[in-house]
């Protein structure tokens, strides 16, 4: 049984940080499907004539500890578990200090059991929401997170499940 849930968001934002949530043992990284992702999304922006996005490694940091909590504590959201917005607990991460701009975006994905690159690509560019973050000229820099939990509860009813997060960003 497949289930696929996306989600997106963009923001300007100066924020303070947030708390971080513990790790589980059944919830481990996808390296590979992060990178096919960098692969594909740099890809489609690339046919639309959209300057490539830079891995950043905070921004990574960003996006695997959300995905890691959201397996966790088994909730699908922006927010965090304590309900700390996304753009302050990325600024954790992704400092704003010494820049004049600051803006970041999140697109999320969650499916039962896994997905591929090229699938979570299709499924964000079919939301306008998703679409715009993913062709927006303005991001940079992006950092992926990946995780796969063989029994996330909550939200997930202790489905297996692959949660994706991608943190987009610019800093100047």
């Amino acid at each position: 049984m497949w289930f696929v849930l996306a989600c997106a968001a963009a923001v300007v934002a100066i924020a303070a940080p947030a708390a971080v949530s513990a790790s589980s043992s059944t919830t481990t990284s996808v390296a590979s499907l992060e990178s096919g992702l960098l692969q594909q999304l740099n890809s489609v922006r690339t046919d639309h004539g959209v300057s490539a996005l830079r891995l950043n490694a905070k921004l990574a940091v960003a996006a695997e500890q959300h995905s890691r909590e959201m397996a966790d504590d088994g909730y699908f959201q922006h927010s965090s578990f304590d309900g700390t917005s996304f753009s302050d607990r990325i600024a954790k991460w992704y400092p704003f200090a010494n820049y004049r701009t600051w803006v970041v975006g999140e697109n999320l994905l969650w499916s039962s059991p896994s997905v591929e690159p090229s699938g979570a690509v299709a499924m964000w560019m079919r939301s306008p929401a998703h679409r715009a973050n993913i062709l927006n000229p303005r991001w940079r820099e992006i950092g992926i997170g990946a995780v796969y939990s063989t029994s996330a509860g909550g939200a997930f009813t202790h489905l297996p499940v692959t949660i994706i997060t991608t943190d987009f960003g610019v800093r100047r």
